[in-house]
């Protein structure tokens, strides 16, 4: 499903196994895990609750400095990022920026396409193996 810029797949596996998944993939393919936020931890922080839900913040120089290159601004969404998270019914989602969406945040065009288009196809295989889709 995609909303306000957000693509959210089903995970067939926990939070800690999706996460787990997902360094694994990002790895094999070269990129760089920048940091994982276990939100749950912050929360029993600050005594309260929440459901598992963890952040990945992932990327590679190659692939988004193209898009920086283009309009500096974009950095405000890179490193990309996917965060996995479990519902009130105990399914698990990951979800993550839509890449076209990222493009037209920040009116991307020729410049950054090539790199784009990377990032679209390896986010897709990425997400797909992570969450067993």
């Amino acid at each position: 499903m995609s909303d306000n810029g957000l693509i959210t797949v089903r995970s067939n596996f926990s939070v800690d196994q999706t996460v787990t998944r997902l360094i694994t993939g990002v790895t094999s393919k070269g990129m760089t895990i920048f940091a994982v936020v276990d939100h749950g931890d912050g929360a029993a922080i600050a005594d309260m609750r929440l459901r598992p839900t963890q952040l990945v913040l992932f990327g590679n120089a190659k692939g988004g400095t193209p898009l920086m290159q283009e309009n500096q601004t974009a950095g405000i969404d890179l490193p990309l990022k996917a965060l996995a998270w479990e519902d009130v019914d105990g399914k698990v989602w990951l979800t993550y920026n839509d890449p076209a969406w990222i493009v037209q945040r920040h009116n991307l065009g020729a410049a950054s396409a090539d790199a784009v288009k990377a990032i679209i196809a390896g986010l897709s295989v990425i997400v797909k193996e992570a969450a067993g889709a």
